[in-house]
C-alpha cells in the first residue's frame, strides 16, 4: 500500500504520491480506467520521493469521481493534500 495525497486547482486535481515507482504503477492504473489521455510531466519534489502530476477534469471524470476511483484502488491509500504545490513551481512548495 502506498500513499497518495490530492488537492483540487483550477479544473484539475493534483495528485502527490510516495515513490517514482508507485507512481508509475498508478499512473498505468489510470489510463487503463481511461481516466485521462495525458496529465502534466511527473515533477519530483526537490529532496523528497514524492512525485506529482495533476489530471485534468473532463466530461468523463470530475474531480470526486476521481476521488472515489482512487479510494477503491486497494493499494492506495488516498489522503487530502494539507499543503497543496502552488501551480507554476516545478513541483517545490509553495511558500
Amino acid at each position: 500500500m502506498f500513499q497518495v495525497w490530492i488537492s483540487r486547482t483550477d479544473g484539475a486535481t493534483r495528485l502527490r504520491v510516495d515513490g517514482l515507482d508507485n507512481t508509475n504503477w498508478l499512473l498505468a492504473q489510470l489510463s487503463r480506467s481511461f481516466v485521462f489521455k495525458t496529465c502534466e510531466p511527473l515533477r519530483d519534489l526537490l529532496n523528497s520521493s514524492v512525485y506529482t502530476f495533476s489530471v485534468a477534469d473532463n466530461s468523463q471524470m470530475s474531480g470526486s469521481q476521481l476521488q472515489k476511483l482512487l479510494g477503491g484502488i486497494s493499494e492506495v491509500r488516498v489522503s487530502l493534500d494539507p499543503t497543496p504545490v502552488a501551480a507554476g513551481t516545478n513541483g517545490r512548495p509553495g511558500r
